[in-house]
């Protein structure tokens, strides 16, 4: 593409330096050298989409091989794709500007349910036809992986190829499998054919669908020799496994910008409603002496000031206190903050409190989830009350004046005195602020209360229950803001359409793809965010194509149903997720994996917190 003519257009752009590139670390190869050339492509803005941590790794590892070019691609906001379209500029990769259509492999990141439209406006903003049974040729490969190709069926005919679990080493494999078949002159069906016997890779192409007549499924069978069930990747030595030692530094602001260290990868809680914390077990944690040279690294490489310590829960590490004393002796040294997300507040102590003040002052935020004990006991939350009041006190009492706390709504049995009781739980944590005898002077509290609706989700004990419909959605919103009676507690909550959408999709199998196909048709893209979603263009694509909403999202599944993935394995098991899910049903919890193993069959890679000697 010629540049001057492009930087000219983008001078007519919203924030033109999302598709500028050029940004230090990027990484410019000569394409005439290299053998394979990978479009990575996330299904969103530049600003969320340079904040994905799955992006940064894989785009290093594969251009640490000297024969693959991995380039970035983001989804143009409205504005530039008019631009695009009005000058027949096809979706080009942020390092060359070449169009993507030429590559290899576009690859996508699926992180959630409400960007598939955006991967069809991907594609169809380079040239690239939709279905996978229209592209015949061997290039490009369009592939998919991420948290939602553990149920890809909404996706299937639009992918050629998922992979399930973690990508680091089976993307190469298929790339250099890839390779070979190019070089043998064989056709797309040989390669795709020959990918599907490599584990963790899922061809949807090769397993044909058949339903019962009330439109559940019969059955889901492989063609030929297609494997009958696909097992999940995962790394099993985080300490060997790859991380980058530098990131690209974007030259306009993103979301979360900062450097980023996994600390491990898993959780060892089973909160019943959460995917992540079962998709991703068992629990696998990097060593202190890991963590601090990958995180210094980053900060000299990039200039970061400010590095993220990430898991699903940063304060389940075992080593953390350890961890923060050494990296605050140079972190110090060098004025760079350490952040410490996704804090539990059961194992919150004191001296986690005195580290954190220490290295970033700002408000703490905590997810207790739910605002009676019955119902954090039904979701496995595993906290008291009491807990909760401790560790908000401690935070207050170490001079914080500011909490945040995270709900959901429409949980599994959920009573109305559940909702109010998250009104309760607020007020008891801002009384306790004015009871202290030496509370600050001249300061007052805030506990913000943030909102989310639950949706039933593939590969959790949940993943059996009903999501409540949006009319309920709404009704709660309203019982819970009127129970709030003090200005002290503000409250915020998401919007109950897209919810309802993600609910549709979480769950959804193939008969939902020409949903989305119409839907995209109609004008839908962008429906995470809330100035482009339409929920009535939405509702009239499901009209056109026969489908009923409440079947995917508001009905509950029985035990012996076949579900979407249940070819796909990741790891756990359904009878424990039926365990699980009948537990909750007499709020009965489970101990987290370190207590107690509960035999949900994640020992089978055996690796992680189940060979941990306790």
């Amino acid at each position: 593409m010629d540049s001057k003519n492009l930087e000219k257009l983008l001078l007519s752009v919203q924030k033109p330096g999302r598709y500028a590139g050029g940004e230090l670390n990027s990484i410019i190869k000569d394409k005439e050298k290299v053998d394979v050339r990978f479009a990575f492509c996330f299904p969103d803005t530049y600003e969320i989409g340079m904040s994905h941590l799955g992006m940064k790794i894989l785009y290093s590892q594969f251009n640490a091989r000297d024969d693959i070019w991995c380039e970035r691609v983001f989804n143009p906001w409205i504005d530039f794709q008019a631009v695009m379209r009005e000058n027949n500029i096809p979706l080009f990769a942020l390092e060359s500007r070449d169009p993507i259509k030429d590559f290899d492999f576009i690859g996508f990141t699926l992180q959630y349910e409400l960007s598939y439209t955006n991967v069809l406006n991907m594609l169809d903003l380079a040239g690239v036809p939709l279905r996978s049974r229209d592209r015949k040729d061997l290039m490009p490969i369009v592939v998919a992986g991420g948290p939602c190709a553990c149920n890809p069926e909404p996706m299937a005919e639009f992918i050629d190829i998922f992979f399930l679990g973690e990508g680091e080493e089976v993307d190469l494999e298929v790339i250099d499998l890839y390779k070979r078949i190019k070089k043998e002159g064989g056709d797309k069906q040989t390669f795709l054919r020959e990918a599907a016997k490599i584990e963790g890779v899922y061809v949807p192409s090769l397993y044909d669908c058949e339903y019962n007549l009330d439109g559940t499924l019969n059955s889901i069978k492989p063609i030929d020799d297609a494997p009958a069930v696909i097992n999940k990747r995962i790394m099993k030595d985080m300490d060997k496994s790859f991380y980058p030692e530098t990131f690209v530094v974007p030259t306009t602001e993103i979301v979360h910008d900062r450097a980023v260290e996994e600390i491990y990868r898993g959780c060892i809680r089973g909160c019943r409603f959460c995917q992540a914390g079962f998709i991703y077990r068992p629990v696998r944690e990097k060593s202190v002496d890991t963590i601090l040279s990958q995180a210094k690294s980053l900060c000299d490489t990039t200039g970061y000031d400010e590095i993220s310590l990430s898991s699903l829960s940063t304060s389940d590490y075992r080593q953390v206190q350890q961890l923060l004393s050494r990296m605050i002796e140079w972190s110090e040294k060098d004025k760079v903050s350490i952040s410490l997300p996704s804090l539990r507040i059961d194992n919150f102590s004191t001296e986690l409190l005195e580290k954190i003040q220490y290295i970033r002052k700002s408000g703490l935020t905590f997810a207790p989830e739910a605002g009676t004990q019955r119902l954090r006991d039904v979701i496995n939350k595993n906290i008291t009350e009491e807990e909760i009041l401790r560790t908000c006190l401690m935070a207050f009492e170490g001079g914080y004046t500011s909490v945040k706390l995270y709900f959901m709504i429409g949980l599994p049995t959920e009573t109305d005195e559940d909702i109010i009781g998250i009104a309760e739980l607020g007020q008891k944590i801002v009384d306790s602020f004015y009871r202290m005898p030496n509370k600050p002077k001249y300061k007052s509290v805030n506990v913000s209360i943030s909102v989310s609706t639950f949706v039933p989700k593939p590969f959790t004990p949940f993943q059996f229950e009903p999501q409540i419909d949006i009319d309920e959605i709404r009704r709660k919103h309203d019982l819970l803001r009127n129970s709030i009676k003090t200005k002290k507690i503000s409250l915020s909550y998401h919007d109950s359409s897209t919810s309802f959408l993600e609910g549709v999709f979480a769950r959804g199998d193939r008969k939902l793809c020409d949903v989305i196909e119409t839907a995209y048709n109609s004008g839908c893209k962008f429906d995470g965010w809330n100035e482009c979603f339409s929920l009535d263009t939405w509702m009239e694509a499901f009209k056109k194509c026969g489908i009923d909403t409440a079947f995917y999202a508001n009905r509950g599944r029985d035990y012996e149903e076949i579900l979407p993935w249940d070819h796909l394995n990741y790891g756990v098991t359904k009878c424990f997720f039926v365990r699980e899910n009948e537990k909750a049903h007499g709020a009965k919890t489970t101990p987290n994996c370190r207590e107690q193993c509960a035999g949900c069959g994640a020992n089978c890679y055996g690796e992680g917190v189940c060979f941990e000697k306790r």
